[in-house]
């Protein structure tokens, strides 16, 4: 499902928190959203995901009004009930097929995601014993449970170790191609961002101020703008680029 959003504003009260926005993204593909602090990122998600009152066009393929059974969200502060199971969590994925008792292929499902994300190992202990690191996996697997088209993930790897945040970034894009999906995530870490996505949208004050494939994004005038710090940008032994903070 082919994402669009022309002259996309979000007002909240007389503030413009995301101002006059275009912005494309095709199925098959990782687009990061990176920008400081309060410069409308999680903003953007929620309009994508059809959660705010917007000013502009937005579509999903030709449609405009989201279809909000294909849309997989993933909120910053998703706080499933400790009590419980991580196969629990998942099945909750299966909310717009899901009746008093799931059916088969409901439970189904919700097996085959917590497997595509490689935590089937979790399905029957309780969240609340979990890891950050292997709730994130679980969450993943809720999104995916519920066959989207479309995937809106709001700092996905927040407070987990660089191993889990290779884990759940290269499994968002290996599920993203595998099912075609297109895929927005917003992140904080400039360098996962460029590592992982296909292509980088950089926000600054509720504006777009910078969009392309990652070669072409890290660049210091573009980064150190929009994070208000210097930066020098070098390449890695694989050739991804790696930025580095000077200072503020």
């Amino acid at each position: 499902m082919r994402l669009r959003a022309s002259g996309l504003s979000v007002r909240y009260g007389t503030r413009r928190a995301v101002d006059g926005v275009d912005l494309e993204a095709a199925p098959g593909e990782v687009l990061a959203i990176l920008g400081a602090n309060g410069s409308g990122k999680s903003t953007l998600l929620r309009a994508f995901a059809g959660l705010l009152p917007c000013q502009g066009e937005l579509r999903w393929d030709e449609a405009t009004r989201p279809p909000v059974t294909r849309i997989g969200y993933l909120p910053q502060d998703n706080a499933a009930r400790p009590v419980l199971t991580g196969f629990e969590v998942v099945l909750l994925g299966r909310l717009r097929t899901l009746a008093l008792r799931p059916s088969p292929a409901d439970l189904a499902g919700a097996a085959a995601a917590l497997e595509e994300v490689g935590a089937g190992a979790f399905a029957t202990r309780r969240i609340g014993q979990l890891s950050g690191g292997q709730r994130q996996l679980v969450l993943l697997a809720q999104v995916l449970a519920g066959d989207p088209a479309v995937l809106l993930l709001d700092e996905p790897t927040s407070a987990l170790d660089i191993a889990h945040q290779l884990q759940v970034l290269q499994l968002l894009r290996d599920a993203t191609r595998r099912r075609g999906l297109t895929s927005l995530v917003v992140l904080h870490d400039i360098n996962a961002a460029l590592r992982f996505a296909d292509r980088v949208a950089v926000m600054q004050a509720g504006r777009l101020v910078g969009t392309g494939r990652p070669a072409d994004i890290a660049r210091p005038a573009v980064l150190g703008e929009a994070f208000n710090v210097r930066v020098a940008v070098d390449h890695g032994s694989d050739g991804h680029p790696v930025v580095l903070p000077l200072r503020a």
